[in-house]
């Protein structure tokens, strides 16, 4: 990221202010004034009288102290005059044989935290955030907010920072800024990550170079999860310079096919056979392999081509049904993910029926998988108005990751839900941890009075599975059940499995 452009009018500024504002020019400013005057008369000394005035304003020498303009929510500066603070250590340091380091940190989920509390509580969280951030630094290091979710620190020129050091101190930042936060009486919680480069890793000597291998970090940071931690090095400008070529390459990778439904199966634990399956997006290079779905997800979403791979994925899961069915193998249903973006078309109940009718298929044979996070954050006509008309077409509604957002009863009574799939987070060690236990019985408890059916994620053990059966939660999906697996791989894997189920028990003799 080059800020060069933001902190032009700050350099400027501070080159100025001594030429300006010093004893020279004013001792002068007399002559100056009927010079002007003499050169061009009453018309020239009314433009100069309202010129210089404005000129100065303009540039920002009205400005408190002389300083640069400062964030009225933080009392930090902003980020012309970080930018202006990171040439200054930049160069000083260079000349010194210093080091110094740029931390920028950016708050998780800021948007929900907007969506959830409200501007003006947020506005007081992060009043409290930027004291806590001076709290934790030097006097003489360089704070500012950069962006509404974004704050940034440069250290002040020191002649001993090591990489140890300079996690230490991302480390106390981090940690400052995730203590409880009051609000309104209450106590609230943020994560943020961290991306930091000091002077002497700096991929090229310029400042600008410095802060954007900071952000480098920060991206780097952001695709690790919350509370995200990471140095810039040589290897990650490498991983991130290819970061960028995939995204360019996803549109193509998308139409070309290399984008696949891989099928990860689920299974009833009251008779062992298979529920289902759930479609999952996976992307094979042919160069580089596997690529992950936290990496090219963010890209189409980015192209907004996340319609566009939904069609895709609805297309591969009604094909491998009507391929199973051929096959004389029983998949009851498959479940495919709808995104925000998706739910908003107003077309889309009219593709999915046309989906359904070129495939010959019963709409209960598709599912649609919802995250909670979008029933929790959509008051939307639109997507109220298509999940439920999904739900009466017969398709069936999946509430996928439940436990992870704020969806109401009345939210799952409004989106006709029909199953509540438990996210990973719940189940695992539930068979070791008697507080996820607690956690997944009153969850299935729920559901149970609601008359909703049940589906547990991220089952990796045969205790998990045991476990999850004995409470009654009715479907689970996990490794420890099977991985996602592209669609020539099913056959066999359903042929295995079948062939481990025990024949039930013959009742009474033979007649």
């Amino acid at each position: 990221m080059n800020m060069s452009n933001s902190g032009l009018l700050a350099r400027l500024r501070k080159s100025l202010a001594p030429v300006l504002m010093g004893p020279p020019v004013l001792a002068f400013l007399p002559a100056l004034t009927l010079g002007t005057y003499w050169m061009g008369g009453e018309y020239a000394l009314l433009c100069a009288a309202l010129g210089l005035p404005l000129f100065f304003a303009v540039i920002g020498m009205f400005s408190r102290g002389g300083n640069t303009p400062q964030d009225l929510t933080t009392g930090l500066v902003l980020r012309d005059g970080f930018e202006m603070c990171v040439h200054d250590i930049f160069a000083a340091s260079g000349k010194k044989g210093l080091n110094s380091a740029i931390f920028i940190i950016e708050i998780d989920q800021y948007a929900d935290l907007e969506s959830e509390y409200g501007n003006q509580s947020v506005d007081n969280v992060l009043r409290q955030l930027g004291q806590r951030l001076r709290e934790a630094t030097r006097g003489r290091d360089c704070i500012a907010r950069i962006a509404d979710n974004k704050f940034a620190i440069c250290l002040s020129a020191l002649p001993q920072l090591d990489l140890e050091q300079c996690i230490q101190l991302a480390s106390r930042y981090q940690t400052k800024l995730e203590q409880p936060i009051s609000l309104d009486g209450t106590s609230i919680y943020v994560t943020c990550s961290i991306g930091f480069c000091s002077r002497r890793h700096t991929p090229e000597e310029e400042a600008d170079s410095w802060t954007a291998a900071a952000f480098a970090a920060l991206e780097e940071a952001k695709h690790n999860g919350p509370s995200g931690m990471r140095a810039y090095s040589a290897e990650l400008h490498h991983r991130t310079k290819r970061r960028r070529n995939l995204h360019g390459e996803v549109v193509q990778a998308l139409e070309s096919g290399q984008i696949q439904a891989w099928f990860q199966p689920q299974i009833s634990t009251d008779t062992g056979q298979i529920s289902g399956f759930e479609a999952l997006a996976r992307w094979l290079h042919p160069v580089h392999g596997m690529i992950p779905p936290t990496t090219f997800l963010p890209a189409l979403e980015d192209a907004g081509l996340m319609e566009r791979l939904s069609e895709v994925m609805v297309y591969q899961s009604l094909s491998a049904i009507k391929a199973w069915d051929s096959a004389g193998v029983d998949v009851p249903q498959v479940g495919v993910n709808f995104a925000a973006d998706e739910l908003r078309n107003p077309g889309l109940i009219e593709r999915i029926k046309w989906d359904l009718e070129r495939f010959g298929l019963e709409p209960q044979r598709l599912c649609i998988e919802v995250l909670e996070t979008v029933v929790s954050d959509s008051p939307e006509d639109m997507i109220v108005r298509n999940i439920a008309s999904l739900g009466e077409l017969g398709c069936g509604v999946d509430l996928d990751d439940f436990g992870t957002g704020h969806a109401s009863i009345g939210a799952v009574r409004r989106f006709n839900v029909r199953r509540i799939k438990i996210d990973r987070s719940f189940v695992t060690k539930s068979d070791r941890d008697p507080e996820q236990q607690k956690m997944v019985a009153a969850i299935l408890t729920m559901s149970e009075r609601l008359e909703l059916e049940t589906l547990a994620e991220g089952v990796e053990t045969v205790g998990e599975h045991a476990l999850l059966a004995q409470l009654g939660c009715d479907h689970v999906q996990g490794y420890g059940i099977g991985r996602p697996m592209p669609f020539d791989q099913t056959l066999d894997w359903i042929a295995t499995h079948q062939s481990k189920l025990k024949e039930p028990p013959a009742i009474g003799g033979s007649s």
